[in-house]
């Protein structure tokens, strides 16, 4: 990991702070529809932060539907 990745996360967690689930929702959905590339790092890091959230059944149940959306 390199200084430009904490950077990177802590420019995304610093601007969806105080975000409302509505925000969250938005900058979500924002990020899949506009299809671009530039989004994806801040995609990332929000499913970092589910992913260390998550006990052992969410860790597969997401794991289970990313493999079956990629076969």
């Amino acid at each position: 990991m390199n200084i430009s990745d904490l950077d990177l996360r802590a420019a995304i967690m610093h601007n969806m702070h105080g975000s409302s689930k509505e925000d969250v929702r938005h900058t979500i959905v924002d990020a899949i529809s506009s299809r671009e590339e530039k989004t994806l790092p801040g995609l990332g890091v929000l499913f970092e932060l589910v992913w260390q959230q998550a006990n052992e059944q969410e860790k597969e149940k997401m794991i289970e539907a990313i493999y079956q959306q990629v076969q």
